[in-house]
């Protein structure tokens, strides 16, 4: 099972576009506003004015997404967690918010009204839980 990675972004909530930027920053790697630009008017369809592209690049590094470093004249851009590394820390937040409920009989009736796979599922990541603890303890 793979841990949590030790660095998290400041502030995890992201808008549509942040969104849509940051997930072509993880297919492309380091970037510049450039880049950025030139994939979303990939498409025919789309519309973005360049300054838009560069605000988007500075907000995501100020909640702590991306970190930037200048080259020559350029600003280039690479993110601070990868793809799977932020759905990891993603999963951990939501489950934190459903445990918070803290109420049993609400967590209770939620688990009541799963079907079959997801309750096999469950059954599996205990499972796993139990073996990754034993296998700490054994440590």
């Amino acid at each position: 099972m793979a841990p949590l990675p030790n660095y998290r972004p400041k502030q995890l909530s992201l808008g549509p576009l942040e969104s849509e930027i940051l997930n072509i920053i993880w297919k492309l790697g380091c970037v510049s506003v450039k880049d950025v630009h030139e994939s979303i008017l990939a498409d025919p369809d789309r519309e973005l004015a360049y300054a838009s592209v560069t605000t988007v690049l500075h907000r995501l590094t100020k909640k702590g997404w991306l970190e930037c470093h200048k080259q020559g004249r350029a600003f280039y851009w690479r993110p601070t967690v990868t793809k799977q590394q932020a759905q990891a820390i993603e999963a951990h937040e939501q489950l934190h918010k459903f445990l918070a409920v803290g109420n049993l009989e609400i967590v209770a009736a939620f688990a009541d009204n799963l079907d079959a796979a997801s309750v096999e599922q469950l059954r599996a990541i205990a499972q796993k839980i139990d073996a990754v603890r034993q296998a700490r303890e054994k440590k």
